[in-house]
Protein backbone atom coordinates (compact mmCIF):
# COMPACT_ATOMS: atom_id res chain seq x y z
CA UNK A 1 0.00 0.00 0.00
CA UNK A 2 1.69 3.75 -1.26
CA UNK A 3 0.07 6.85 0.53
CA UNK A 4 1.53 10.02 0.17
CA UNK A 5 1.24 13.84 0.99
CA UNK A 6 2.30 17.24 0.52
CA UNK A 7 4.86 17.82 2.79
CA UNK A 8 5.13 21.49 4.74
CA UNK A 9 8.67 21.65 2.75
CA UNK A 10 7.36 23.68 -0.29
CA UNK A 11 7.23 21.49 -3.02
CA UNK A 12 8.08 18.17 -1.60
CA UNK A 13 6.14 15.24 -0.90
CA UNK A 14 5.94 13.00 2.38
CA UNK A 15 5.16 9.38 1.30
CA UNK A 16 4.82 5.94 3.02
CA UNK A 17 5.08 2.43 1.43
CA UNK A 18 4.48 -1.21 3.08
CA UNK A 19 4.71 -3.60 0.77
CA UNK A 20 1.48 -6.13 0.90
CA UNK A 21 1.20 -9.61 -0.30
CA UNK A 22 0.40 -8.87 -3.99
CA UNK A 23 4.04 -6.63 -4.46
CA UNK A 24 3.47 -3.64 -5.37
CA UNK A 25 6.38 -1.47 -6.63
CA UNK A 26 8.09 0.36 -4.18
CA UNK A 27 9.97 3.71 -4.40
CA UNK A 28 13.47 4.20 -4.67
CA UNK A 29 15.16 1.64 -2.57
CA UNK A 30 18.54 -0.05 -2.44
CA UNK A 31 19.13 -3.42 -2.77
CA UNK A 32 19.44 -5.68 0.44
CA UNK A 33 22.76 -7.22 0.53
CA UNK A 34 23.79 -10.59 0.33
CA UNK A 35 23.01 -13.34 3.09
CA UNK A 36 26.28 -13.38 5.12
CA UNK A 37 26.07 -16.68 5.70
CA UNK A 38 26.37 -16.97 1.93
CA UNK A 39 22.78 -18.89 1.68
CA UNK A 40 20.28 -18.32 -1.24
CA UNK A 41 18.37 -14.98 -0.60
CA UNK A 42 15.11 -15.40 0.50
CA UNK A 43 12.96 -14.59 -2.72
CA UNK A 44 11.20 -10.92 -2.50
CA UNK A 45 8.07 -9.89 -3.93
CA UNK A 46 8.28 -9.05 -8.02
CA UNK A 47 8.32 -4.99 -8.13
CA UNK A 48 8.16 -2.70 -10.88
CA UNK A 49 11.43 -0.20 -11.71
CA UNK A 50 11.09 2.98 -10.88
CA UNK A 51 10.66 5.84 -13.33
CA UNK A 52 12.69 8.90 -13.81
CA UNK A 53 11.29 11.77 -12.55
CA UNK A 54 13.73 14.61 -11.44
CA UNK A 55 13.06 14.58 -8.04
CA UNK A 56 15.57 13.18 -4.70
CA UNK A 57 14.05 11.56 -1.50
CA UNK A 58 15.49 10.69 1.84
CA UNK A 59 14.27 7.42 2.83
CA UNK A 60 13.83 5.19 5.96
CA UNK A 61 13.77 1.61 4.99
CA UNK A 62 13.47 -1.10 7.36
CA UNK A 63 15.73 1.62 9.90
CA UNK A 64 18.31 2.54 7.34
CA UNK A 65 18.15 6.04 6.36
CA UNK A 66 19.08 5.99 2.25
CA UNK A 67 19.14 8.52 -0.63
CA UNK A 68 17.96 8.15 -4.04
CA UNK A 69 19.93 10.20 -6.32
CA UNK A 70 18.10 11.81 -9.68
CA UNK A 71 17.37 9.05 -11.90
CA UNK A 72 18.71 9.36 -15.75
CA UNK A 73 17.40 5.64 -16.48
CA UNK A 74 14.78 3.08 -14.75
CA UNK A 75 16.03 2.05 -11.67
CA UNK A 76 15.62 -1.94 -11.06
CA UNK A 77 14.61 -2.58 -7.69
CA UNK A 78 15.81 -5.74 -5.91
CA UNK A 79 14.75 -7.14 -2.00
CA UNK A 80 12.80 -4.48 -0.59
CA UNK A 81 12.30 -3.99 2.73
CA UNK A 82 8.80 -4.15 4.16
CA UNK A 83 8.13 -0.62 5.00
CA UNK A 84 9.02 2.38 3.94
CA UNK A 85 8.88 6.30 4.53
CA UNK A 86 9.91 8.95 2.62
CA UNK A 87 10.17 13.11 1.78
CA UNK A 88 10.66 13.53 -1.90
CA UNK A 89 12.28 16.55 -3.04
CA UNK A 90 11.33 18.85 -5.84
CA UNK A 91 13.76 19.17 -8.70
CA UNK A 92 17.05 20.74 -7.68
CA UNK A 93 15.68 21.19 -3.84
CA UNK A 94 17.78 18.23 -2.49
CA UNK A 95 21.18 19.09 -2.46
CA UNK A 96 21.21 22.10 0.01
CA UNK A 97 18.81 20.44 2.57
CA UNK A 98 21.70 16.85 1.84
CA UNK A 99 24.38 18.50 1.81
CA UNK A 100 26.28 17.57 -1.85
CA UNK A 101 25.68 18.07 -5.18
CA UNK A 102 23.07 16.36 -7.26
CA UNK A 103 25.41 15.04 -9.84
CA UNK A 104 27.17 12.95 -7.29
CA UNK A 105 24.07 10.80 -6.52
CA UNK A 106 23.10 10.72 -9.95
CA UNK A 107 21.74 7.53 -10.59
CA UNK A 108 22.63 6.00 -7.40
CA UNK A 109 21.55 4.94 -4.05
CA UNK A 110 23.61 5.60 -0.99
CA UNK A 111 23.68 5.36 3.20
CA UNK A 112 23.00 8.60 4.80
CA UNK A 113 25.57 7.46 6.55
CA UNK A 114 27.96 8.21 3.53
CA UNK A 115 26.93 11.72 3.32
CA UNK A 116 26.52 12.29 6.84
CA UNK A 117 28.67 10.26 8.49
CA UNK A 118 27.91 6.91 10.30
CA UNK A 119 27.15 7.80 13.93
CA UNK A 120 25.20 10.50 13.07
CA UNK A 121 22.97 8.54 10.29
CA UNK A 122 22.61 5.71 12.79
CA UNK A 123 21.15 7.96 15.55
CA UNK A 124 18.36 9.52 13.61
CA UNK A 125 17.81 6.40 11.90
CA UNK A 126 17.11 5.03 15.09
CA UNK A 127 15.34 7.68 16.15
CA UNK A 128 12.95 8.19 13.05
CA UNK A 129 12.27 3.69 14.03
CA UNK A 130 11.24 4.79 17.29
CA UNK A 131 8.75 7.40 16.16
CA UNK A 132 4.75 6.48 15.88
CA UNK A 133 4.38 7.95 12.84
CA UNK A 134 7.64 7.72 10.67
CA UNK A 135 6.89 9.77 7.90
CA UNK A 136 6.32 12.67 10.31
CA UNK A 137 9.57 12.28 12.04
CA UNK A 138 11.43 11.95 8.71
CA UNK A 139 9.61 15.10 7.33
CA UNK A 140 10.69 17.13 10.73
CA UNK A 141 14.73 15.96 10.16
CA UNK A 142 14.21 17.51 6.92
CA UNK A 143 12.48 20.73 8.23
CA UNK A 144 15.21 20.99 10.15
CA UNK A 145 17.95 20.56 7.95
CA UNK A 146 16.28 22.95 5.24
CA UNK A 147 15.73 25.84 8.01
CA UNK A 148 19.73 25.94 8.09
CA UNK A 149 20.50 25.25 4.70
CA UNK A 150 20.47 28.31 1.93
CA UNK A 151 16.88 29.13 0.74
CA UNK A 152 16.40 27.61 -2.87
CA UNK A 153 17.69 28.87 -5.58
CA UNK A 154 14.51 31.11 -7.09
CA UNK A 155 16.35 31.01 -10.78
CA UNK A 156 15.69 27.18 -10.93
CA UNK A 157 12.90 26.70 -9.24
CA UNK A 158 11.42 29.04 -12.72
CA UNK A 159 13.61 26.80 -14.85
CA UNK A 160 11.54 23.65 -13.48
CA UNK A 161 8.13 25.81 -13.92
CA UNK A 162 9.31 26.46 -17.53
CA UNK A 163 9.93 23.27 -18.31
CA UNK A 164 7.73 21.56 -16.54
CA UNK A 165 5.08 23.42 -18.79
CA UNK A 166 6.50 22.10 -21.83
CA UNK A 167 9.18 25.21 -22.75
CA UNK A 168 12.58 24.84 -24.02
CA UNK A 169 15.58 24.96 -22.45
CA UNK A 170 17.00 27.74 -24.66
CA UNK A 171 13.51 29.85 -23.36
CA UNK A 172 14.19 29.03 -19.86
CA UNK A 173 17.98 29.81 -20.29
CA UNK A 174 16.63 33.28 -21.34
CA UNK A 175 13.94 34.11 -19.25
CA UNK A 176 15.88 33.48 -16.55
CA UNK A 177 19.06 35.22 -17.37
CA UNK A 178 21.81 32.67 -16.93
CA UNK A 179 22.57 31.55 -20.56
CA UNK A 180 22.60 28.36 -22.05
CA UNK A 181 26.09 27.77 -20.52
CA UNK A 182 25.62 28.53 -16.99
CA UNK A 183 22.57 27.63 -16.52
CA UNK A 184 23.99 23.86 -17.86
CA UNK A 185 26.82 24.44 -15.29
CA UNK A 186 23.90 24.95 -12.37
CA UNK A 187 21.80 22.20 -13.20
CA UNK A 188 24.45 19.81 -12.94
CA UNK A 189 24.62 20.67 -9.52
CA UNK A 190 20.84 21.27 -8.93
CA UNK A 191 19.35 18.34 -10.90
CA UNK A 192 22.44 15.90 -11.29
CA UNK A 193 22.07 16.53 -15.09
CA UNK A 194 22.03 19.26 -17.63
CA UNK A 195 18.77 20.88 -18.29
CA UNK A 196 17.77 19.09 -21.73
CA UNK A 197 17.93 15.87 -19.65
CA UNK A 198 15.58 17.35 -17.41
CA UNK A 199 13.21 18.55 -19.71
CA UNK A 200 12.93 15.28 -21.53
CA UNK A 201 12.11 13.65 -18.18
CA UNK A 202 9.49 16.09 -17.29
CA UNK A 203 7.93 15.60 -20.97
CA UNK A 204 7.76 12.07 -20.24
CA UNK A 205 6.47 12.37 -16.91
CA UNK A 206 3.49 14.97 -18.79
CA UNK A 207 2.82 11.95 -21.17
CA UNK A 208 2.40 9.07 -18.61
CA UNK A 209 0.11 10.91 -16.43
CA UNK A 210 -1.70 11.48 -19.01
CA UNK A 211 -1.47 7.77 -20.28
CA UNK A 212 -2.10 6.48 -16.93
CA UNK A 213 -5.47 9.01 -16.89
CA UNK A 214 -7.09 7.07 -20.36
CA UNK A 215 -5.39 9.22 -22.62
CA UNK A 216 -4.76 7.47 -25.75
CA UNK A 217 -0.80 7.46 -26.86
CA UNK A 218 -1.18 9.78 -29.75
CA UNK A 219 -2.69 12.04 -28.36
CA UNK A 220 -0.74 12.30 -24.62
CA UNK A 221 2.29 12.13 -27.09
CA UNK A 222 1.22 15.55 -28.28
CA UNK A 223 -0.54 16.91 -25.34
CA UNK A 224 3.07 16.41 -23.74
CA UNK A 225 5.16 17.81 -26.06
CA UNK A 226 6.45 15.19 -28.22
CA UNK A 227 6.42 15.20 -32.01
CA UNK A 228 4.42 12.48 -32.22
CA UNK A 229 3.27 8.88 -30.74
CA UNK A 230 6.38 7.40 -31.86
CA UNK A 231 8.72 9.99 -30.53
CA UNK A 232 7.11 9.15 -26.90
CA UNK A 233 7.71 6.08 -27.40
CA UNK A 234 11.66 6.19 -28.23
CA UNK A 235 11.95 8.21 -25.26
CA UNK A 236 10.21 5.84 -23.56
CA UNK A 237 12.67 2.98 -24.10
CA UNK A 238 15.43 5.54 -24.04
CA UNK A 239 14.56 6.37 -20.72
CA UNK A 240 13.25 3.69 -19.17
CA UNK A 241 13.55 0.47 -21.04
CA UNK A 242 9.71 -0.28 -21.20
CA UNK A 243 7.23 0.48 -23.95
CA UNK A 244 4.05 2.41 -23.50
CA UNK A 245 2.49 -0.42 -23.54
CA UNK A 246 3.97 -2.42 -21.03
CA UNK A 247 3.98 0.16 -18.92
CA UNK A 248 -0.10 0.44 -19.19
CA UNK A 249 -0.15 -2.95 -18.30
CA UNK A 250 1.88 -3.11 -15.55
CA UNK A 251 -0.25 -0.22 -13.87
CA UNK A 252 -3.33 -2.07 -14.97
CA UNK A 253 -1.68 -5.19 -12.54
CA UNK A 254 -0.94 -2.80 -9.88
Amino acid sequence: MYEERPSLLDGAVVWTRVLGPAGDAVARVTPAPPDPSGGPATPGPEIRPVLPDGCMDLIWADGRLLVAGPDTRAYAVKDPAAVYAGVRFAPGEAPGVLGTEASALRDRRVDLADLWGARTARRLADDITGAADRAAALERLVLGRAADAPPPDPLLRAVVARLRAGGTVGAAAAETGLGVRRLHRRSLAAFGYGPKTLARILRLRRALDLVAAGTPYAVAAHRAGCVDQAHLAREMRALTGMTLTGYTTGQRSA
